[in-house]
């Protein structure tokens, strides 16, 4: 099989192209990172030196492609199937990646400053940087709620790369900085994500590590 993708089933990151591939079914095999274990970082940051999940190995192309955008935009050009996560037309093209970067940095980036604050040792909070990541949350979700009013996913009809970033992202900030009972259009929308059986299969297979999520004093 020529696509090795490496990753773990927790990481919001590495939920995003996991819900590309299986979209279009596409043939790969998974190595679980565990970079608690001093093997399994070993070897991952043998291809990776950076040590950031995800990391997609394409053997038959003799490629390693990290970062979850990338790694779609690759399988998009690459191993294109039924689902077009980019469109062709550049205008639309422009946009979706736009939409992609916005939910990366307005709602995973706060979503994970917020959740690392939590396990940090005693006395090395950053309580004025968590209330900044939750008013970049929160001005995101002004925004989302906006465009979701017209649309059925993050771009209008047609699921994408967008959507791919949106639904981790959404999934978890949920659990940081609750919208369900505030912003009823994305609300909906997660509704949708949730609903997707690519997402909803990613979810399943992450279901053993979810007890190892912080869930206190993340509200």
């Amino acid at each position: 099989m020529s696509l090795t993708y490496h990753f773990h089933p927790l990481a919001s990151f590495c939920h995003k192209p996991l819900i590309a591939l299986y979209e279009n079914d596409t043939p790969f095999e998974t190595v679980l990172v565990d970079l608690g274990d001093e093997s399994s970082s070993a070897d991952f940051k043998e291809l990776w030196p950076v040590g950031k999940m995800p990391v997609l190995r394409d053997a038959a192309r003799d490629r390693v492609v990290p970062e979850s955008t990338i790694i779609i935009e690759y399988l998009d050009k690459y191993y294109p199937g039924k689902i077009r996560f980019i469109p062709a037309d550049p205008e639309e093209a422009w946009r979706t990646r736009l939409s992609d970067r916005f939910y990366d940095l307005y709602v995973q980036e706060p979503m994970q400053k917020i959740v690392v604050d939590r396990i940090r040792p005693a006395g090395q909070h950053d309580g004025f940087g968590v209330e900044q990541a939750r008013e970049t949350l929160r001005t995101a979700y002004g925004m989302i709620e906006r465009d979701m009013a017209t649309r059925t996913w993050a771009m209008g009809d047609a699921f994408t790369m967008a959507d791919c970033a949106a639904a981790p992202a959404l999934f978890y900030a949920e659990k940081v900085e609750p919208f369900a009972a505030t912003h009823k259009h994305m609300a909906a929308y997660f509704d949708r994500l949730l609903n997707r059986p690519s997402f909803a299969r990613v979810l399943k297979e992450a279901e053993p590590y979810f007890k190892f999520f912080p869930t206190r004093n993340l509200n």
